[in-house]
């Protein structure tokens, strides 16, 4: 399966950093560019639960590829988000089954640093696509 663009440049830029030091500076980066959500959108329906902290999910469906929004009051939660999206957004209903989200942070050099709880919440907010894409 191809990867969608911002992928592509996810894991570029990633597997290019020199260092756990480097590649969580670009974590952070990830996270901070992701657009807020609004109030209207930072409600109970749209929580992931199953993660420490809170994340908002919101998915929209356009000619048959799915393209999500997101965002977590925690920043590193945000930047490994980020890299979801960048994972998944333009993927249709049966491309984000085949999602292999183990894989994809080892890819990218972050599976060692991904904690069980973290793992777990990045797992819910999968989850939760895959329940949305039905």
């Amino acid at each position: 399966m191809s990867l969608p663009a911002d992928a592509a440049t996810a894991l570029h830029a990633f597997q290019n950093a020199p260092g756990w030091e480097q590649r969580a500076r670009l974590l952070m980066q990830w996270g901070e560019r992701l657009p807020a959500l609004s109030d209207a959108d930072k409600v109970d329906a749209n929580r992931v639960h199953g993660c420490e902290s809170q994340v908002w999910l919101v998915g929209v469906l356009h000619d048959g590829h799915w393209q999500f929004s997101a965002n977590s009051d925690a920043r590193l939660i945000r930047g490994l988000v980020a890299l979801l999206l960048a994972r998944v957004n333009g993927l249709s209903a049966v491309e984000l089954q085949q999602v292999d989200l183990p894989d994809w942070f080892n890819q990218l050099g972050l599976g060692r640093q991904l904690s069980p709880s973290r793992s777990n919440g990045l797992n819910a907010v999968l989850q939760r696509m895959r329940d949305l894409a039905g």
